[in-house]
């Protein structure tokens, strides 16, 4: 009995570590900034997901981490601040059992595919994990005049109704968020889905024919599994890159 608990203390310890490494590295790449955030579902208990509390993802530490239930409201007793936006993940957990993990952002380079009739199409290898439907999240097409923040229940579902089996929304002048199968995953999803908006939009300033990754290259890609064969080499890159590589070793002290 003692082993089993310390292996599942072990193993949330791990899941902790990544998510903070995970917060770390969207802020390093430039993905978040003072706002956005990530979080992945418990490794014990599927109705369960980890989030931090109310900071911004570069100054996210371990105690931070906060557990929820799928309503959004706090499964371990704490009282800190949670995010508003929170229901963004409860909707995607609550609807899709693959999802594992999920970002939201405010990446300014997908936003004029969120306010314009022009859809955002995949183009960059790197990116091919987003898939070749990015669908866009109105708000004002069922709530009206809203503060453009995703603050209940009733929107974080209509949200995960609109991203559907898809791995991307964007959102009306606000963002994005992505879901992934893994936390690595969504990582990579939402680091590259900035750059080939970027990409996209300069070939288009370039006019002429523009050719987009097929569904056979993606579907080949995605054969690899979720994120890519070399995943586990881009994740120690990055959070080295961001100076939080130990995180991903991380063990709570007792």
């Amino acid at each position: 009995m003692a082993d089993d608990r310390q292996t599942r203390d072990a193993e949330l310890d791990k899941a902790i570590g990544e998510l903070v490494a995970a917060n770390r590295i969207l802020a390093d790449q430039g993905v978040v900034d003072a706002y956005g955030h990530v979080s992945m579902r418990h490794p014990h208990d599927k109705n369960l997901f980890l989030l931090s509390c109310s900071r911004s993802p570069e100054l996210v530490e371990p105690q931070d981490i906060m557990t929820f239930r799928l309503d959004g409201s706090p499964a371990d007793g704490r009282t800190d601040n949670p995010y508003v936006e929170r229901f963004i993940h409860c909707g995607a957990y609550e609807s899709a059992p693959d999802v594992m993990a999920v970002v939201h952002s405010h990446a300014l380079a997908v936003l004029p595919f969120s306010i314009s009739s022009t859809p955002l199409k995949t183009v960059i290898h790197t990116a091919s994990h987003i898939g070749e439907t990015i669908p866009v999240w109105d708000s004002q097409d069922k709530f009206g005049d809203t503060g453009l923040l995703v603050s209940d229940m009733e929107q974080g579902r209509d949200l995960a109704r609109v991203l559907g089996h898809n791995r991307v929304a964007l959102m009306r002048g606000h963002g994005f968020t992505a879901a992934g199968r893994s936390l690595g995953e969504v990582l990579k999803i939402s680091i590259y889905l900035p750059q080939n908006a970027q990409v996209y939009l300069d070939a288009m300033r370039l006019g002429g024919t523009i050719k987009c990754i097929t569904p056979g290259e993606m579907a080949i890609r995605d054969s690899f599994g979720p994120g890519g064969r070399e995943l586990a080499r881009a994740i120690e890159y990055w959070a080295n890159r961001a100076g939080c590589g130990h995180y991903l070793r991380y063990k709570k002290t007792k």
